[in-house]
């Protein structure tokens, strides 16, 4: 735990002054009490509720002024918190080498069930959005809370040729921020359409920020090959970085790579692992390996709890002030109860 104003702990250097007042008052209570001539009379009305629970109303006070002079700290600690809005956009692999059936049914299919059990598991306040690539990419679905609508993008899936990671991932951030201004020219094989005269649009300004730092949204890039076209998957990274988005990377197939054969041509298609833990690595998320249908699932269903809580540092000196204040009404109610009277 960590304090915003740490300087403010030093009024806690108060309360064993407040622990000799109370010692003090006691005393003189003591030394007022012995004039009268029927101290035990006294006493013996007042029976056995005389002893240990007087003190505990003012100890349960102390305590309550020490919660609230940490509170006067700002107290923070790192706690998982859930998301209150989030969007994941899922970028699939859509090229040819889908089709290898070193896991079971085809990579391809195995990837479609993983994403339907990834959806399964995630809350409906989470939009999802499907981007899917091969020679060039596009959205597919874009982000929306409809689980139905998600599930039929990823059913409409057609392999096609070549392998453009990165298209995939600038596509995705293009689905994240759609009003960034991303170019688009070089990911979806299409120029963007000029802006009517009169109706051009205003450059914004953009500045990089702490890579994994956004916390509205993540990109999900599952992918069996290498990139064989298209802009260079380090470089769309580093662009979801500067942004802060992470982008999770999961790598399907096995290590051995599988033989396939597509339109006359026989080839081996092997996985890339050191690119998808560079992407990774610069955007501050994780790289998985699913080397079986059932490891792919698993990896899915884990990130779907990933994708809706977080770790951060949060201020915490409300609950210090919350726990002050309960003490306060518990050492008032006992001393009520027990000496029909407030302190």
């Amino acid at each position: 735990m960590s304090f915003l104003w740490p300087t403010m702990l030093w009024t806690l250097a108060l309360l064993p002054l407040l622990v000799l007042l109370y010692l003090w008052l006691l005393r003189r209570r003591k030394r007022v009490a012995l004039p009268y001539a029927n101290l035990a009379l006294v006493k013996e009305a007042m029976g056995k509720r005389v002893g240990w629970r007087r003190h505990v109303p003012p100890a349960l006070l102390l305590c309550a002024i020490a919660a609230m002079l940490v509170a006067t700290a700002r107290p923070a600690a790192v706690i998982t918190l859930p998301l209150a809005e989030q969007t994941i956009i899922l970028a699939m692999d859509v090229s040819g080498s889908m089709r290898a059936t070193d896991v079971q049914p085809s990579r391809l299919e195995a990837m479609q069930a993983a994403g339907k059990a990834f959806l399964a598991d995630l809350p409906r306040s989470v939009r999802v959005g499907v981007v899917s690539f091969a020679g060039t990419a596009a959205i597919v679905q874009p982000p929306t809370f409809s689980r139905e609508d998600v599930v039929a993008a990823i059913d409409r899936f057609q392999l096609q040729r070549a392998t453009a990671i990165g298209s995939g991932i600038i596509l995705s951030l293009a689905a994240l921020f759609p009003d960034a201004g991303i170019d688009l020219s070089n990911v979806t094989g299409q120029r963007n359409m000029p802006a009517p005269l009169g109706q051009q649009p205003e450059r914004q300004e953009f500045t990089p920020v702490e890579p994994g730092s956004y916390n509205s949204g993540a990109i999900i890039l599952l992918t069996d090959g290498q990139r064989t076209t298209g802009p260079d998957p380090v470089e769309a990274a580093t662009m979801a970085a500067d942004r802060g988005v992470k982008v999770y990377t999961v790598g399907i197939g096995t290590k051995e790579g599988d033989v396939i054969g597509f339109e006359g041509w026989t080839m081996r298609v092997r996985l890339d692992e050191d690119t998808l833990k560079h992407i990774a690595q610069i955007t501050r998320a994780e790289y998985f390996y699913a080397g079986t249908a059932e490891d792919l699932k698993k990896i899915y269903q884990g990130l779907s709890s990933r994708m809706v809580m977080e770790k951060k540092e949060t201020e915490i000196s409300g609950l210090f002030a919350a726990a002050g204040a309960l003490l306060t009404l518990l050492a008032a109610g006992l001393s009520l109860v027990w000496f029909n009277r407030i302190m």
